[in-house]
C-alpha cells in the first residue's frame, strides 16, 4: 500500500511536470521540481533532527507512566465497559485485558506499544471467533476502535508545531481532543447500530454519557467568548493538561516507587532510535509531495475543488488542507508529509496550518490497520468493518473542519 503511494505520487508529479513543460513550451517546471527534490531532502533531515528533543522527553515521560502502573489502572477502569461492548467474550477472558491495554497504550500514544498489544488481542478475540475466515463482531468493533484515532496525546503533531515555530504549540490539543471524540464516538455508534448493540444499560450509559459530558464541556469552555478568548482558553487549557500529565505521572511513580529517572532513561533513549528512524521515510514522503507541488498538480487539484466549494457558496480556506485527509486513511507517513507541507507553504498558524494538524490528529491510517490486524490472524471477510471505519474518518475530519472555523477563521 506505502509503495503504491508513494511511487503514485512520484510518478504523477513527474508525468505533470513533463506534460506542463511539453504543452506551455517553458522547461523551467522541471528546473522547479529538480530544486525541490534538494531542497526538500535536507529540510526532511532537519525537522527530524529538530524532532529528537521532543520525541526523547516526551517518550521519556510516557516509560514512566508505562512503569508507575498507569496503563494498568487505565486498563481496570475501561474493563466494565468493554465487558458490555463485547457481550460474547467471556468475563475471564484475557481478551478483555489486551484490548483494553491496547486502547490504553493509544490513548497516550505509545505506538510502538500499541502495535503488539493489539496484535494480541486480535489473536486472543480470533480463538474465540466460530468461523475463523470472518470477521466478529468483537474483532470489528475493536478495529473500528482503533480506526477512529483514539489518541488524545497527539505529541508528534506538538513537537511538529513547535519545531516549525508555532507561537503556542499545544493550542491545538483541545480541538484534536474533541475531534477526535466525535470520530471515537461515531465509530462505536455505527458499529452498535451495525451489530445491534445494546447501548442502553446503566454502566454503558454511565461512560459514554460522562465522556460526552466532559467533551461537551470543554466545548462550552472553549466557545462561550469571541475568538480571541477561545485561542486563549484552548492553549492555556493544552498546557495544564500536558503539564498535568507530567506531573501525574510523577506522582504515581513515586507512589509506585519506580525509578522514574532509570524509566525516563529508558523510553528517552527509544525516543532518539525513533527520530532518527523516521528520517528515510520523511525523506521519501516529503520529496514526493514537493515534486507533486512543483509540477503543479497539487494546486490543479486544489483549484478544482475551490471551484467545487465556491458553487456550493463555501469558503475555500479548508480545501488546502484536504490532501492530509485523503492520503491519511492509506499511509500516515504521507499524510504527515501532507501536513508538513501544508505547515511550510500557509504557516504554522495559518488557519490552512492549523486544520491539516487536527486532521492529521482525528483520522486514522484505516486501511494499514486493516491490513496488520486483519492479516494476522488471516481474516478475509471483514463485513462492515472498513464502512464504519471510514465513516469514523469524516466525522474526524468535518469535526475538525468545524472546529477550526469556530477557532481559527
Amino acid at each position: 500500500m506505502l509503495n503504491a503511494i508513494w511511487a503514485g505520487l512520484l510518478l504523477a508529479g513527474l508525468t505533470a511536470g513533463a506534460a506542463k513543460a511539453i504543452w506551455t513550451g517553458d522547461a523551467s517546471v522541471l528546473d522547479a521540481m529538480l530544486q525541490a527534490v534538494f531542497a526538500t531532502s535536507k529540510q526532511a533531515f532537519e525537522i527530524a533532527l529538530g524532532l529528537t528533543g521532543a520525541l526523547t522527553f516526551w517518550l521519556g515521560i510516557l516509560r514512566i507512566g508505562e512503569q508507575s502502573g498507569f496503563i494498568r489502572l487505565l486498563t481496570r477502569g475501561l474493563t466494565p465497559l468493554f465487558r458490555r461492548l463485547m457481550p460474547e467474550i467471556p468475563p475471564e477472558h484475557p481478551a478483555i485485558g489486551a484490548i483494553v491495554m491496547n486502547l490504553s497504550a493509544n490513548v497516550l500514544g505509545l505506538d510502538n506499544a500499541a502495535t503488539p498489544l493489539g496484535i494480541r488481542a486480535m489473536q486472543e478475540l480470533q480463538s474465540l471467533n466460530p468461523e475463523p475466515n470472518r470477521a466478529s463482531n468483537a474483532q470489528i468493533l475493536f478495529f473500528v476502535l482503533n480506526a477512529s484515532s483514539v489518541t488524545l496525546f497527539p505529541l508528534s503533531i506538538l513537537a511538529f508545531r513547535s519545531l516549525m515555530g508555532a507561537e503556542y504549540p499545544a493550542d491545538v490539543f483541545v480541538p484534536i481532543l474533541l475531534a477526535t471524540f466525535c470520530s471515537t464516538l461515531t465509530g462505536l455508534l455505527s458499529v452498535a447500530y451495525m451489530q445491534r448493540l445494546r447501548l442502553f444499560q446503566p454502566v454503558t450509559l454511565a461512560y459514554l454519557g460522562g465522556m460526552t459530558a466532559l467533551a461537551a464541556g470543554l466545548a462550552w469552555y472553549l466557545f462561550s467568548q469571541d475568538q480571541e478568548v477561545m485561542q486563549q482558553r484552548s492553549a492555556n487549557l493544552s498546557s495544564t493538561a500536558l503539564l498535568g500529565l507530567i506531573a501525574l505521572l510523577l506522582c504515581a511513580a513515586f507512589y509506585r516507587r519506580v525509578d522514574a529517572y532509570a524509566a525516563f532513561i529508558e523510553g528517552a533513549k527509544e525516543g532518539f532510535h525513533t527520530a532518527i528512524t523516521i528520517v528515510p521515510y520523511l525523506v521519501a514522503m516529503l520529496v514526493a509531495v514537493a515534486i507533486l507541488r512543483a509540477s503543479g498538480l497539487l494546486d490543479f487539484t486544489a483549484d478544482g475543488l475551490r471551484t467545487l466549494a465556491t458553487a456550493l457558496n463555501l469558503d475555500t480556506r479548508f480545501v488546502d488542507a484536504l490532501p492530509t485527509a485523503l492520503i491519511k486513511p492509506f499511509s500516515g507517513s504521507g499524510a504527515r508529509a501532507m501536513m508538513l507541507d501544508t505547515m511550510n507553504n500557509f504557516g504554522v498558524d495559518s488557519f490552512q496550518g492549523r486544520l491539516a494538524t487536527l486532521i492529521q490528529g482525528s483520522t486514522e491510517t484505516t486501511f494499514y490497520v486493516l491490513a496488520v490486524y486483519f492479516g494476522a490472524v488471516g481474516i478475509r471477510n471483514i463485513r462492515h468493518a472498513v464502512g464504519c471505519a471510514l465513516l469514523a474518518d469524516l466525522a474526524g475530519v468535518l469535526a475538525a473542519i468545524a472546529l477550526a472555523y469556530r477557532l481559527y477563521a
